[in-house]
């Protein structure tokens, strides 16, 4: 996660300025024209970006000071920095590294945390009443089954599809973007390459499908952890058959 880019070192200290300072009554601001606007907009956006990674250093245990963060914004402004140029830049490429191995060590922690999470969830969701289990492992278990053919591995398959946590927490799905998914079977995890080919068009199945079979030890950043087994619901719809190459002499 790229902290601080050049246009962004300024941007990054604003939003802490109406919450650092005494609070004072303040007149409301004047968009009268899109110049104010855009100025305005400028300094939105700012905060926002700003909010983002105080949230994140905070959260990885990384705490900046917000009163030297506003001095070192107000005397770059005033072109009176107490730092040379060149002397930011390193630092700043300092805490992009801190921030790095940081964001590392707590993927190593939760990724080690997730293993014995994983087995137990699989253990106990292999003993649930319509719960399947394949060779490789796959838990899956119909909660519509169609009459259309089953795919095979070379297909394209056009689905409907959410993925979750082992919470219940959900990271992906189609239903939420109102758009089917389509794709090559073997171009997905290997979860899903099996998985789908258990089911017939119109079927809805439940997979819960081990972390060696979906993202390995090193997950899917920045949202999939490593060794993380995953939930999905998928709605198979179709099978995407190329369409025939025309016959010599058809017009």
């Amino acid at each position: 996660m790229k902290l601080f880019k050049p246009t962004l070192v300024a941007l990054a200290l604003v939003s802490v300025i109406g919450c650092q300072e005494t609070k004072q009554e303040e007149k409301a601001p004047v968009l009268d024209t899109e110049v104010q606007k855009q100025a305005y907009g400028l300094g939105a956006s700012i905060g926002m970006f700003t909010q983002r990674n105080l949230v994140e250093q905070e959260k990885l245990g990384l705490s900046l000071d917000h009163e030297l963060l506003l001095r070192g914004f107000k005397d770059s402004l005033a072109g009176n920095s107490a730092i040379e140029k060149e002397e930011i830049q390193a630092l700043m490429m300092n805490l992009e590294q801190t921030m790095k191995a940081k964001q590392q060590e707590v993927a190593a922690i939760a990724a080690e945390a997730n293993i014995a999470e994983g087995k137990k969830f699989l253990e106990e969701n292999a003993k649930k009443e319509g719960v399947q289990v394949t060779e490789s492992g796959i838990q899956y278990s119909v909660i519509t089954e169609g009459e259309g053919e089953k795919p095979v591995a070379t297909d394209r398959v056009k689905v409907h599809y959410k993925g979750m946590f082992l919470n219940g927490e959900e990271f992906d799905s189609s239903y939420s973007r109102n758009q089917p998914a389509v794709f090559g079977l073997n171009q997905v995890i290997k979860g899903w390459t099996e998985g789908v080919q258990l089911m017939s068009v119109g079927s809805k199945y439940t997979f819960v499908i081990p972390s060696d079979l979906a993202y390995g030890p090193k997950g899917n950043p920045p949202r999939i952890p490593g060794n993380s087994v995953l939930q999905f619901e998928i709605e198979l719809l179709e099978i995407m058959k190329p369409a025939e190459a025309p016959k010599v002499g058809d017009k």
